[in-house]
């Protein structure tokens, strides 16, 4: 064999070959080094995206989850419209929208999301390598809905989640404040089958990402 092809072979196996843009994303990956490989995919015609993922969880002192994302500097809003593909799944399978520092497994992070069950939360973990804690690191949406609109903005150090249905007024989940990130975040859409021996799938569309430094 020859050397480039080993190099080559070398960066797929570490996933540094999944920085195909898609859509308006530049990156997109497996964080955590889930049992099952995602995927992400753009139709351009329909302005839709479908991503695939699986994964353990989103929680502990670790992530697992297929991630598309941009890197960005300052305060942003960003929304979007999810929909699970199948009724079938874990109740606990999650779609959204995260914030990260990196894409570390262990990452400070904050995430807004939606689970299988109608669960909506913000649940972030405050510093790289710790456990997040339940209820502290969490503010729960007070009813099981399963919202298509997810949104989440960062305001300096504050971020905020809400999220609505089509057609209607958008809802505050909650707000936190998130003091160890960076000016410059990771932000963009995540899936986590909540089961490492499945993958699942959701579309997502109508993105829009509202970032002030970019103006």
């Amino acid at each position: 064999m020859k050397i480039p092809s080993i190099i080559a072979l070398f960066l797929m196996s570490h996933g540094l070959f999944a920085q195909k843009n898609v859509g308006v994303f530049a990156h997109h990956e497996d964080i955590g080094h889930p049992k099952n490989a995602g995927s992400a995919t753009y139709d351009k015609a329909k302005k839709t995206y479908t991503i695939k993922g699986s994964g353990y969880n989103i929680w502990f002192n670790r992530d697992e989850f297929q991630y598309v994302y941009n890197k960005v500097k300052g305060d942003f809003t960003v929304t979007a419209h999810f929909e699970f593909v199948g009724e079938k799944g874990n109740g606990h399978r999650k779609i959204g929208w995260m914030m990260r520092e990196s894409a570390d497994e262990d990452a400070v992070h904050s995430s807004a999301v939606v689970h299988g069950d109608g669960l909506t939360v913000l649940q972030w973990r405050a510093k790289k390598g710790e456990n997040m804690k339940d209820p502290e690191w969490e503010i729960f949406f007070p009813e099981k809905a399963k919202f298509e609109i997810i949104q989440l903005q960062r305001d300096g150090k504050k971020i905020t989640m809400k999220v609505g249905h089509p057609g209607h007024a958008l809802q505050t989940v909650g707000t936190h404040e998130m003091p160890d990130l960076p000016n410059e975040v990771l932000i963009g859409l995540f899936i986590c089958s909540h089961d490492p021996e499945l993958i699942e799938e959701a579309i997502v569309k109508e993105v829009r990402i509202e970032n002030k430094a970019s103006k």
